[in-house]
């Protein structure tokens, strides 16, 4: 809507003030050309729903992010373990705007996983908070470090089912329509929690 105000084509229409542009959308306004991301949250210990919505914060908190949905919260069986073996976990999802490298919002996930004390002592083990890159634009890469989009992504209903639920047409590069890869996985032990509720930080 902005555009036809501000091009300076008709020079009987005046330009809207940048304080009216900026309230129209002040998360967007602070980025410049902002890439889309998003990342899976879980946790297992501790006050898990405080966990997660502190996480979102922190991530809202940082220069050059910008959280623009939080999907609802889903209670998940711990993935690779022995059933019963570790409390459930509660899992949601995000889509960020962000002007970081996919490396620097990678560090910035870890430092909100260690303000958090996440331990990392064995693989599938229990933790306080897990934040992971889902996708980054349509990045594909299969950096060690950062694989784009998330290796395993695509076969866990815990992290589809919350995207699926912020971004209906969502598509996972290389792989296609979210919709269609929740389809085809099981979503046992999978469960929406509609007690429970996320906020998008103001």
């Amino acid at each position: 809507m902005t555009a036809s105000f501000t091009e300076g084509h008709d020079p009987t229409v005046q330009p809207v003030p940048a304080s009216v542009v900026e309230k129209i959308d002040a998360a967007d306004t602070t980025l410049h050309n902002p890439r889309r991301a998003v990342l899976s949250l879980g946790s297992n210990l501790g006050n898990r729903l405080e966990t997660l919505q502190g996480a979102v914060d922190a991530l809202e908190d940082t220069p050059g992010v910008r959280v623009k949905a939080v999907s609802p919260v889903y209670e998940t069986q711990p993935w690779g373990v022995e059933p019963g073996s570790q409390p459930a976990y509660f899992n949601a999802v995000i889509v960020l705007k962000t002007t970081l490298p996919p490396s620097s919002l990678l560090e910035r996930a870890h430092a909100v996983e260690e303000a958090f004390n996440r331990v990392r002592e064995e693989r599938w083990g229990p933790r306080t908070i897990d934040v992971d890159i889902v996708a980054y634009a349509d990045d594909v890469s299969d950096d060690p470090v950062l694989t784009l989009p998330h290796p395993r992504a695509h076969e866990r209903a815990f992290v589809l089912a919350p995207w699926l639920d912020v971004e209906p047409e969502a598509q996972l590069a290389g792989h296609g329509p979210v919709a269609g890869l929740l389809a085809a996985v099981s979503r046992d032990g999978v469960t929406p929690r509609a007690d429970l509720e996320l906020w998008l930080p103001e």
